[in-house]
Parts: structure tokens; C-alpha cells; sequence
């Protein structure tokens, strides 16, 4: 049987262990093919091909759940339930999703995008089962990196006291998340990775036992030494599993199938919570992504036999985040109180410069949202002057944290949220679209964006000149404009200040961060149609600037707001307050992300789908406000905005 004619999971059951080595082979060339030709992680998959092929051959996945933990290590599981003809879309607009979502398919038990997720979801699937008096295996698949979760420990001491509830919980150890592993957990499955294998008491050497004087020939007396023998074992190879109620199973190779298939099958027999440690190789199969794991744990289009990324059609500016890691090592680099704190994030977060340069003010705390803020809040009070660079879709991990350990302290604590708005090929797990909203109504918080990757770097430094309270930054995902950036020098912005950059009496166009350009854009084209529209760079939605918006909004009567953010509570929703409050009841057009989950595509699909585009947008506003063109110019939008059938709906 090959790959392609796989149409169930459970096929694999009946097979070799030659055929599923074959199957396996199959996977890596499936896998290295797609992401070659269209991007995406690649190490983490590459790394449990056998892992995944040896533990479904042991299931009935009609009955048995598999629980992964972040779904960019389940392309294995995808291809083998039912996705391979349609893997070739992975992370394409209405194509595979690169995580798991319970939507796709009936394998996929439960949606991750985060992790430390599965071990809790498996635990919460597993008391289900039992109450309903059903017998079906679950099976939690976690990275070690996970481990560094708190949530993820939580569940693992929440299961350990339940010795009657059957839960497997598979750690994938790879010593990676997308950076090497940090910290006391990872050190410790690296010396289990180095102990020898741990000898399990046979039947010939109980009898040799029993000749011991010291043992005698009781049962009770024999099973006292037996069990105070495996502890000693145990001491040295998962005595921590063991000692929180897990029955502790490794290491196993990761990539040998016939190991893999005797381990899982003799774990599946085990009552209670059992824990299965499997060392794998990230990016394994693929030499090149096997010497650089962090570089291939995720990939644009790239060429097989070199491993090089294929050229862009033409130079890309500077990434905002690119722009941010530098700006705060030059400000690190004269200032020693200055700590940059990533949650396994540094290269995506461009932490990496500050860690080549400035070692010692450098700070990644695992996947610890929640610790990397209230240890920042920690060294603010301590004069230190911290900058936590997390992700916007993994700071909502940190909520309570942000309220109740810097916000009600005022600590002088920076946020530097990246990704926030459309990012793409992640889809809706990833997301930036919610930290607007879930950050402007917390009381002491200063909260900004820039237009542009020249004003990200004023925003830096504002943000560390900042010492009454806490202050928050939000960038996009991917390239700048191309503005022209200085080297040193910068000039901090005054706190609750924006910009007006464009006069006209028709309209009051307020943008916040990414939107700004695009709103220029949007009045360039209204002007061509006899509306004359002032457009407002916001810079703050909190504290936001109403001795410059209120009046040009009483003044000129129609107000648009525009934002790459969810529209519930978001700054739309901010000036909308301000102007209730101010008693200003003038006609208004929010512009934003609806009340919906924006999917997996390319970033300017999403906006497009979203009507946030500049052709679109101007059409949105001439009918919101009977703002009549002239006859055929609805052509003319169409023109400017056409480029799939999909946007016919603005036309």
C-alpha cells in the first residue's frame, strides 16, 4: 500500500512493519514537497513521522482520540487521515489549515494552534469517557517545549491523582520548540535522553532474588525489593513522572518503528496515567533542516536540493519586527537596565540581535507567556526597564497578568505586541486581532501603534522614556514601507498625541497603526471622485488624542475610523465613546475586522475578504454616506479591486 491510496487511518493497522517504513518514507517526500512548494513548518513534522505512523498502527481511530499539542507538528497526522490529495493547499486560502480544527476533519479531536493544550484536553476527554461508562483510549502527543507551559504541568499534576483514569501522554523530545529549549525541564529530559536504559526485572532473576538471604521467599518481601529496585532505576530515568502518579515509559528512539509499535502497545495495557517519552530528531530525513532547526522549523517556498529560499520578484524593506530588534539593541547597548523577555519567541520576535549583541539583557523564559510578564513586572520594580516582546495571539495568554501584576502595580513595564492584526497562512488561532480591544480599557495602560517602520522606531523609544506606567506598542507581521530609518537619535512622541496629515471638508477619515497608509490611499481615491476627506494618524488609542479628533468630527459631520483589528470594543469603538461622551452625534463608518474568525491566506486576501483594501473601503464609504459618483465609477472600484471573483462582492 502507498501514501496515496491511505484513505483511513486504521488501514495502518494491517500493515508490515516494512510497509509502514515505507509509509513513513512516503510522508517525508509528501511533506518536503508541499512546503517546499509553498512554505511552512517543516522541522517539526519531519521529526514524528514514525512517531505518528507506529502510534495510529496501534489504535482504532474510529474510537480512540489523538490529542496533538500545536498542530504544526501534525502534517504526519494529516496525510494519514484523509488530506492527502488536498495536502498540496496547506495554509492556502480555502485549503488545509496548518493547524488542527476540529472543522477539517473528524480525526482532528482537538483545534491547537497554542501549546501546552493537549495533556488538560486529553485529561477533560478521558473523565468524559469514564462517566459515560465508555472504554476508548486518548492519547495526548506534547512537545518537551510545551513542557515549559504552566499549563501543561497543571494538567500533568491535576492527572497524576487519578490512578484509575486510563490517559497516555506521549512527550515529544526533541530538545526544541523553535529555538533550543530553556530552563530546568528541558536540562533534566536531556539526561533521561543520556541514561541508559532502564532493566525491567524478568522472571530469572526473581528466582535468583529469592536465593538472597537478605529477600527470602515471600511475595510481599519480594515485591518490596522488586519495587524498591525499579525506584532506584527509576531515580535516574523519570523518577519526577513517577513521583507526580504517571507510569514512566523511555526514553524510546523516535525513529524506529519496530521499538516505537512494542512501546505504545505495551503502554496501551498500563492502567492509569502513563507517560511515554519518545526522543526524536526535529527535521529529521532532511539533513539541511537537521543542522539548522531553527532556521527550517518553519519555511518559505525554498529549493529542495539546496535548502535556499527562493528569490522575491523584488527587495523587501526591513520586516517591522526587524526594525523593532534593532531599535531596542542600540537603546540596549546604552542603557544596561534596558531587558528584552521572549516566550520562546526570539527569532520570530527578532530577539535574536539582542542576544548576539547584548547577552547579559537578553531573556527567553520558555513558553511562558504568563511568567514573562510577571517577571517583567518583577524587575520594574527593581528600576529595570523591561520589554516584553510577545506575539499579539500568545499575550492573551497573559491577560490576568497584565491586569493584576503590572497595570494595578503601574510598573513601567513595556509590551511590544507583534503580529497584531492579519498574519496570514496561521489562520485564526494566530490572529492579531484582539489585543486593541483587550488592552484600551485597563486602567494606567498606554497604548500605541505607528504608521510605519520609521515611527515603530520613535515608538521604541518612547516606550523605554516611559516610567509612569506601563506602555504598550503593536507592529504588523511582514515588511515596512520602505520609509527612510534613522540610525540613532530618535525623538520620543508625546504620549495621547496623533498626527494630522491630510485636510478636507467632507470627511474625517481617523486611522490607527497599519491602517494610516491605507487610509491615505483610500482618500487619494475619494478625491478623484469630488470628496475632500482630513485624515488623522490616531498614533494612541489610549490615551486617545480628543482635543484633535472631537472638534474636526463636530466640524465636519461624518466620521470613518479604520483599524486592523476586531471592531467590538476596538478604537473605532474608542472614538465612538468619545464622541457620546462629548455629546457629538454625527453620522460614523467603522472600519475593521467584523464579529468573525478571519481563516488561513494570504494577508492581503484576508483584507480583501474583509472589504479593508483602498478601492473597497472608498466604495464602503461613498454608499455608507450617499456619497454619489459619478455614473460608471463603480467600474472604476472594481478595476482598482478586482483581482479574483472572490471580491465581485464589493463591486
Amino acid at each position: 500500500m502507498h501514501l496515496s491510496e491511505l484513505t483511513h487511518p486504521n488501514q495502518l493497522q494491517d500493515l508490515s512493519l516494512s510497509q509502514l517504513e515505507q509509509i513513513g518514507r512516503e510522508i517525508r517526500e509528501k511533506h518536503l514537497e508541499t512546503v517546499a512548494a509553498s512554505g511552512g513548518h517543516l522541522g517539526p513534522g519531519l521529526g514524528v513521522v514514525e512517531l505518528t505512523v507506529a502510534l495510529y498502527h496501534t489504535l482504532d481511530l474510529d474510537r480512540d482520540k489523538v490529542i496533538w499539542d500545536v498542530g504544526h507538528q501534525a502534517y504526519p497526522h494529516k496525510l494519514l487521515t484523509g488530506r492527502y490529495k488536498d495536502f498540496h493547499t496547506l495554509r492556502q486560502k480555502d485549503g488545509i489549515a496548518g493547524y488542527l480544527k476540529r472543522s477539517e476533519s473528524k480525526f482532528d479531536h482537538f483545534g491547537a494552534g497554542h501549546a501546552s493544550t493537549s495533556i488538560s484536553a486529553g485529561l477533560g476527554m478521558a473523565m468524559a469517557r469514564d462517566a459515560k461508562g465508555d472504554d476508548f483510549k486518548v492519547v495526548s502527543i506534547i512537545g518537551d517545549g510545551a513542557l515549559t507551559g504552566g499549563m501543561a504541568l497543571e494538567a500533568i499534576n491535576h492527572a497524576g491523582h487519578m490512578p484509575n483514569t486510563n490517559l497516555m501522554v506521549v512527550l515529544n523530545d526533541n530538545e526544541m520548540s523553535i529555538s533550543p529549549n530553556v530552563g530546568a525541564i528541558p536540562r533534566y529530559l536531556n539526561k533521561l535522553r543520556l541514561s541508559p536504559p532502564m532493566q525491567f526485572l524478568t522472571d530469572n532473576i526473581e528466582d535468583q532474588l529469592k536465593q538472597l538471604p537478605f529477600v527470602g521467599g515471600s511475595m510481599s518481601e519480594l515485591n518490596r525489593f522488586k519495587e524498591g529496585v525499579k525506584r532506584l532505576a527509576v531515580s535516574k530515568v523519570g523518577a519526577v513522572f513517577e513521583e507526580l502518579g504517571f507510569t514512566y515509559v523511555g526514553p524510546v528512539d523516535g525513529h524506529n518503528l519496530e521499538e516505537l509499535v512494542s512501546t505504545f502497545k505495551e503502554a496501551h495495557e498500563i492502567t492509569g496515567p502513563v507517560l511515554v517519552h519518545v526522543a526524536t530528531t526535529k527535521g529529521k530525513g532532511y539533513a539541511i533542516a537537521e543542522k539548522d532547526q531553527v532556521g527550517y522549523h518553519a519555511q518559505s517556498p525554498f529549493d529542495l536540493a539546496s535548502g535556499k529560499s527562493k528569490p522575491s520578484n523584488k527587495p523587501k524593506p526591513p520586516s517591522y519586527s526587524k526594525v523593532f530588534a534593532e531599535t531596542l539593541t542600540k537603546l540596549a547597548e546604552d542603557n544596561p537596565k534596558v531587558m528584552g523577555i521572549t516566550a520562546a519567541m526570539a527569532t520570530g520576535t527578532g530577539l535574536t540581535t539582542l542576544q548576539n549583541r547584548c547577552p547579559k539583557q537578553y531573556v527567553d523564559v520558555g513558553i511562558a507567556e504568563q511568567h514573562a510578564v510577571t517577571l517583567a513586572a518583577g524587575m520594574a520594580c527593581e528600576g529595570m526597564r523591561p520589554v516584553a516582546a510577545i506575539y499579539s495571539t500568545f499575550l492573551q495568554r497573559a491577560f490576568d497578568q497584565i491586569i493584576h501584576d503590572v497595570c494595578i502595580q503601574k510598573l513601567p513595564v513595556v509590551f511590544a505586541i507583534d503580529r497584531a492584526g492579519i498574519v496570514g497562512a496561521d489562520g485564526p488561532t494566530h490572529q492579531g486581532a484582539y489585543d486593541i480591544a483587550y488592552l484600551r480599557h485597563i486602567p494606567n495602560l498606554t497604548v500605541m501603534a505607528p504608521k510605519d517602520e520609521a515611527e515603530l522606531q520613535r515608538m521604541v523609544v518612547t516606550a523605554i522614556d516611559h516610567t509612569q506606567g506601563p506602555i504598550a506598542l503593536r507592529y504588523p507581521r511582514g515588511s515596512g514601507y520602505g520609509v527612510p530609518l534613522m540610525e540613532e537619535g530618535w525623538e520620543p512622541l508625546e504620549i495621547g498625541k496623533g498626527e494630522l496629515l491630510r485636510q478636507g471638508d467632507d470627511l474625517l477619515i481617523a486611522a490607527y497603526g497599519s491602517m494610516v497608509n491605507p487610509a491615505l490611499q483610500t482618500a487619494e481615491i475619494l478625491s478623484e471622485h469630488g470628496v475632500e476627506a482630513t485624515v488623522i494618524n490616531a498614533r494612541f488609542v489610549k490615551p486617545l488624542d480628543t482635543n484633535l479628533i472631537l472638534p474636526l468630527a463636530q466640524r465636519i459631520g461624518k466620521v470613518v475610523t479604520m483599524e486592523e483589528g476586531c471592531l467590538q470594543g476596538g478604537f473605532g469603538s474608542a472614538i465612538a465613546e468619545a464622541m457620546v461622551d462629548a455629546d457629538i452625534q454625527v453620522p460614523m463608518l467603522r472600519l475593521g475586522i467584523p464579529d468573525m474568525l478571519v481563516d488561513h491566506a494570504e494577508v492581503n486576501e484576508s483584507m480583501i475578504d474583509l472589504g479593508l483594501t483602498p478601492a473597497q473601503m472608498a466604495e464602503r464609504v461613498l454608499r455608507q454616506f450617499n456619497l454619489k459618483p459619478a455614473v460608471n465609477d463603480g467600474l472604476i472600484f472594481c478595476q482598482l479591486a478586482l483581482a479574483s471573483p472572490a471580491r465581485l462582492r464589493y463591486c
